[in-house]
């Protein structure tokens, strides 16, 4: 989980999960076929799903995956190859699903005002390292500095999710 190089897709606050995936949807079960259908209804990220390529992220302001509670959300990030969502907030809701899901979700101080003032702007090449925080927009120069993943959460996106983390703690009892 070293450092890794992927295009910033950009979005500004109170992205709900109506917007990342919407409710008409919900009737999909396979995760794998459920990034087709990622920001459809988000004005100018349309196209969000035929653009992404896996190692992108998606960087957010406040309160990202506010609304209701549904794994879509993460998994239509998660199975599309977005390594992790980087956000100055996001909801605890939208927060423990990417955990359960062994899904990162990096909180970075200043996100939403840089995304307000155009220092961080959509394609732009960002270099993030989810293990100290840190995050480096390579177009602009500007560097942020987010929450590292803790050593739990690292644990549990080991395991492949909160399940397979609780299968591990049990078998190791």
């Amino acid at each position: 989980m070293s450092k890794q190089t992927g295009r910033a897709f950009v979005f500004a606050d109170d992205v709900d999960t109506d917007l990342i995936y919407h409710n008409k949807y919900l009737a999909e079960t396979d995760p794998a076929q459920m990034p087709q259908y990622s920001f459809e209804y988000y004005p100018g990220h349309e196209n969000f799903a035929k653009e992404v390529k896996p190692g992108d992220f998606v960087v957010a302001g406040k309160n990202f995956g506010c609304g209701s509670s549904r794994e879509h959300a993460v998994y239509c990030l998660q199975y599309a190859g977005v390594p992790c969502v980087l956000a100055e907030t996001c909801s605890r809701i939208y927060y423990r699903n990417a955990i359960n899901n062994g899904y990162p979700v990096l909180f970075v101080k200043g996100l939403s005002d840089a995304i307000k003032t155009g220092k961080i702007k959509n394609g732009d090449t960002l270099e993030v390292d989810l293990e100290t925080g840190s995050v480096r927009d390579t177009v602009t120069g500007e560097e942020f500095h987010g929450d590292a993943v803790s050593d739990l959460e690292h644990e549990i996106m080991e395991a492949g999710g909160l399940f397979g983390y609780m299968k591990k703690q049990a078998a190791a009892k």
